[in-house]
């Protein structure tokens, strides 16, 4: 496995000029690779397309539907009661309205609990999901990683990750795209 650190670039100019900087502080040519990252969802690792099973954000929306349903269902039930004998209507209209505040509810339930919370971006953590761009990689060993960061963050790289993976021929072989990226913890403190 080799350490590897990367940068997402808005352009493929932007990636190839941090790459020539990269090769000016002295790193190989086929130790740097310079590959486009599409949209997340759009990897297609599922023969039905999409990237996931189910979205990590929708964790909890089973569990917010049936809340709701209960919830709004028993509003339901009770604005019901309320039509039924306040109005003399058929007792269908209980079902009716249960029903429909338990629909309702599970909509609205589920919505709720679905979450699109990004993680906190610290270094050395995940950061969930990794944005499309143009990403410039870099193999590099302990004493290089500081100097590759450095390079990479003065070129305007965003989302500087730090990885470990296989590097062949000149690539990064085993890039995953729907791998959550970690910040690296290598910036110096005068970061911006």
């Amino acid at each position: 496995m080799s350490r590897i650190v990367a940068a997402r670039f808005d352009t493929f100019e932007a990636a190839e000029q941090a790459s020539l900087a990269l090769q000016r502080s002295q790193f190989a040519a086929d130790a740097i690779s310079v590959f486009f990252v599409t949209q997340p969802g759009e990897h297609g690792s599922y023969p039905v397309g999409g990237d996931r099973t189910n979205d990590p954000a929708a964790k909890h929306s089973p569990k917010g539907a049936i809340i709701g349903a209960v919830g709004l269902g028993l509003v339901g039930l009770v604005v019901g009661l309320v039509i039924r004998y306040g109005f003399s209507i058929s007792p269908w209209i209980l079902f009716v309205t249960t029903l429909l505040g338990a629909y309702i509810g599970s909509l609205l339930g589920a919505l709720i609990a679905t979450k699109h919370r990004r993680p906190a971006r610290q270094p050395g953590r995940p950061t969930g999901r990794r944005q499309a761009g143009v990403m410039a990689a870099v193999r590099v060993d302990a004493t290089t990683e500081t100097q590759a960061v450095r390079t990479l963050r003065d070129a305007g790289g965003l989302d500087i990750e730090q990885a470990e993976g296989q590097w062949r021929d000149g690539q990064w072989v085993d890039f995953d795209p729907v791998h959550s990226p970690v910040l690296t913890d290598k910036l110096p403190a005068t970061a911006h």
